[in-house]
């Protein structure tokens, strides 16, 4: 048998090809996930988990403890316990925590800008460089007392450069800071304005302000005081995101459903392939058992096949998966505002990727191959029987595919209900697999019906792709799964980022306010924020200055029906109801006010009581009913002005010209916008991880069905020939083929999408809904039409070389192949 099994490795070398092709995408996919994935992981430990990426451990104060922070900053550390650690752990420890601090520069003018004029953050910086999250743009890192270096942004935008000294703090506890160097700091959960040396830092233990919220550890932690729990840096960083999300891991979610897809095309790719490939080798299969080969022989003659085949393939694509991965990554920079991080090489996931082409290969050829065997030499010069219901095997088949069809949807309600990953995945997995196991009675009435639209120029090429409906089905399988997978992951996508713009927009309406408190806001100020590039619109706003208890400072009192000109939530943020107040609670520093409590409102000698209604996004200023602040004064004036930005606009640019116009008026300015762009930046990390996934996942499904449509038409070539020979001319048969193609190709796309959407429909009843309360179903339809348009093409120019090559074939010659 060893000389049939290198005759069978010479002969069938096309064959094996197209069977090697199939097993190296699949294995390139599993592969390509594992990169993509682990890129996306380390791309938010480069962003939201920089303070952490050295670090092995990370010591935090458990949320159910006691709150040992100031009012500032709960479910801190306790302080005493916190500096102890630190100095016991020494170089291998960095405490994480900020204090707000007046700040003013050399020649006494104050620092900072808006509302935040005089005032600056300081935060730690780590004694060991593995340990220092943030990056260095400019000069150098603060080595003593006396030295900082500042945020990039803010030296940008406050016009502060190297060499610069800052004066922080006020009485006793005031320093001169001299700025040695410039930083990026990535994250918003530590982040500062200027960082300081850890003794230095220490110096301000006394500010209200003060705090120590986490601290990361590089090494052994050892012995921890109680009221401390321990985590892994990963799973620190993985759990903030998950908070972020409403106790969803996105991340995790997607590996999984990506990882549960690749095995499925793996195994439906590899598996199609050698299903046609032992098909068209039926008469070789009962020559060998008639000169005397048992069924044994055969069977391990095919599995060395196998084995060799698979083996080498899969190495081939756990290669090309490194490579194709790690080459998607700066593609997906470029297309992402969020870069994913280069990780370190995967190698579970290659070892897995390996495994998997290797098994899937075996397996999918010893399937197949148990079926051909059986059949007696005779029956194997006829062609394949098609799926007959009437038969033990087509009741059997059909019977599996009811009880799936059933079983699935069960457990995706169960999923819908129970919020479960595993039910969704195994009710995804059965509802698809019963697909598949009845293709070979539904595919062909589907062609059918879509063949009929052609009229008779289209009769031969359907009656051609449904002569044999299992090989139809098998063909068109690679092909259902990249659009049933394109649809659910656009879908997906398109819902996800509907609902994260719903929270940003709700949470941030306006995208910064110039207040004026001491006069009216000027009357020339509204047109010269007008002008300013990267301002869309901007409006001035009526009101008063008020006196709210509870409240220390005066507030602006504002309506207006003009706030759908610049909200972004439409202004249904300034629809207040008479007898109300609404407050942006979060603009403010530990406020005494709670939603629902009542406030009395004084404007002159004029006041009114008022229950307090807490939204967020507008800044320091109470939203009335006009009847209200018609109580309140006779002669409201501008106020406010409030600016919506363009889109793409900088941030930092944009908030710097806007802080110019309103120093030059006499206004503070509250800008949400960098709000708005660190919120979009995990967004932007999971977007640009699936787009990559994505086009893995397509490139993948157009190869197996090129794969499997160039088979069918080799295998076929006989039948061609006597197409040939009854006068069908070359161009005939290739339009035929191309017909063909087209048909089988419309079918897969226009069924994968319509159960990509379902599969959405589950996911965002089960995880959307969950992370996104207010989140609404979106069905991106311009982009899974340009997905049906673009598979459709696919598969019509995946049988041009195969139907080049089939219409060069004489038929003479055609008819005497086997």
């Amino acid at each position: 048998m060893r000389t049939v099994l290198l005759a069978s490795l010479r002969i069938h070398v096309r064959r094996y090809v197209a069977a090697g092709i199939a097993v190296i995408a699949s294995v390139a996919f599993v592969v390509v996930i594992g990169v993509l994935t682990s890129g996306a992981r380390a791309g938010f430990m480069e962003n939201s988990g920089a303070p952490y990426r050295g670090a092995d451990f990370v010591v935090d104060a458990p949320e159910d403890g006691p709150e040992p922070g100031p009012p500032c900053c709960p479910d801190t550390l306790d302080l005493s316990d916190a500096i102890a650690l630190i100095d016991r752990l020494g170089d291998n420890a960095s405490g994480l925590g900020r204090v707000d601090l007046p700040a003013h520069r050399e020649d006494g003018a104050p620092l900072g800008s808006g509302e935040f004029r005089g005032q600056t953050t300081v935060g730690p910086i780590a004694a060991g460089e593995g340990l220092r999250w943030q990056k260095l743009v400019s000069g150098r890192f603060p080595a003593h007392t006396g030295e900082a270096v500042m945020h990039v942004w803010d030296a940008q935008a406050q016009e502060v450069a190297v060499g610069d000294r800052i004066r922080v703090g006020d009485g006793s506890g005031a320093t001169d800071l001299e700025v040695v160097g410039l930083v990026v700091s990535p994250t918003t959960w530590t982040q500062a304005s200027m960082y300081v040396t850890w003794p230095q830092y220490l110096q301000w233990r006394d500010q209200p302000t003060f705090h120590v919220g986490s601290v990361a550890v590089r090494g052994e932690v050892g012995p921890l005081p109680e009221g401390m729990r321990v985590w892994t840096a990963d799973e620190y960083v993985r759990n903030g995101l998950t908070r972020l999300n409403n106790d969803t891991d996105m991340i995790t979610l997607m590996l999984l459903l990506f990882a549960g897809v690749a095995l499925v095309v793996s195994v439906l790719v590899v598996a199609n392939t050698f299903s046609i490939l032992f098909a068209g080798r039926l008469r070789d299969f009962a020559l060998l058992r008639c000169v005397g080969a048992t069924r044994a022989q055969v069977l391990g003659s095919v599995r060395r096949e196998a084995a060799a085949v698979g083996g080498l393939a899969s190495l081939a694509g756990a290669l090309v998966g490194v490579g194709l991965g790690y080459g998607l990554l700066p593609l997906i920079n470029t297309l992402a505002p969020t870069p994913l991080a280069a990780p370190a090489p995967p190698v579970p996931w290659l070892l897995g990727g390996f495994a998997v082409g290797l098994l899937v290969t075996m397996l999918a050829s010893w399937l197949p191959t148990r079926q051909v065997i059986r059949v007696s030499p005779l029956a194997a010069l006829r062609p394949p029987a098609a799926l007959d219901v009437r038969t033990a095997t087509g009741r059997v088949r059909l019977a599996l595919a009811a009880l799936l069809l059933l079983t699935g949807p069960a457990l995706l309600a169960a999923a819908m209900v129970r919020d479960s990953t595993l039910f969704m995945v195994a009710g995804g997995a059965a509802v698809f697999t019963g697909v598949l196991l009845v293709g070979p009675v539904l595919v062909p009435r589907l062609v059918r019906v879509s063949g009929a639209l052609l009229g008779r120029a289209g009769r031969l090429a359907t009656q051609n792709a449904v002569r044999d409906p299992r090989r139809t089905a098998t063909t068109t399988a690679a092909l259902l799964v990249g659009a049933t997978l394109t649809t659910a992951v656009l879908t997906g996508m398109a819902t996800w980022r509907a609902g994260l713009d719903e929270v940003n927009v709700r949470h941030n309406p306006i995208d910064a306010a110039l207040t004026s408190l001491e006069e009216p806001v000027p009357t020339d100020l509204l047109d010269r924020v007008r002008r300013t590039p990267g301002v869309e619109q901007a409006i001035a706003v009526d009101g008063a200055v008020a006196r709210l208890s509870g409240f220390d400072a005066p507030l602006p009192v504002l309506t207006t029906s003009a706030a759908p000109q610049v909200a972004r939530d439409g202004g249904s943020f300034a629809q207040v109801e008479p007898g109300t107040i609404r407050l942006d609670l979060d603009a403010f520093t530990d406020p005494s006010v709670r939603p629902g409590d009542q406030v009395t409102v004084r404007v002159g000698d004029r006041e009114a009581r008022l229950r307090v209604v807490s939204l967020s996004g507008w800044g320091r200023a109470g939203m009335l009913a006009p009847q209200t602040l018609a109580q309140l004064t006779d002669a409201p004036e501008p106020r406010v002005v409030w600016v919506r930005a363009t889109a793409g606009a900088d941030p930092l640019k944009l908030v710097d010209d806007l802080d110019g116009l309103a120093d030059a008026a006499g206004a503070q300015l509250e800008d949400r916008l960098q709000a708005q762009a660190a919120a979009n930046r995990e967004r932007d990390l999971l977007a640009g991880s699936a787009l990559g996934l994505l086009g893995v996942s397509v490139a993948i499904a157009l190869i197996g069905i090129g794969n499997t449509l160039g088979l069918s038409v080799l295998e076929r070539a006989r039948e061609h020939a006597l197409l040939r020979a009854l006068g069908l001319t070359r161009g005939q048969l290739r339009r035929t083929l191309a017909a063909e193609a087209l048909l089988l190709s419309v079918v897969a796309t226009v069924l994968g999408t319509l159960i990509g959407v379902g599969f959405a429909w589950v996911g965002y009843e089960t995880f959307v809904k969950r992370a996104l309360t207010h989140a609404t179903m979106v069905i991106p339809w311009p982009s899974l039409g340009a997905v049906v348009l673009i598979a459709t093409l696919a598969g019509l120019l995946a049988a041009v070389l195969p139907a080049h090559r089939a219409a060069r074939v004489s038929p003479a010659e055609g008819l005497s192949l086997d």
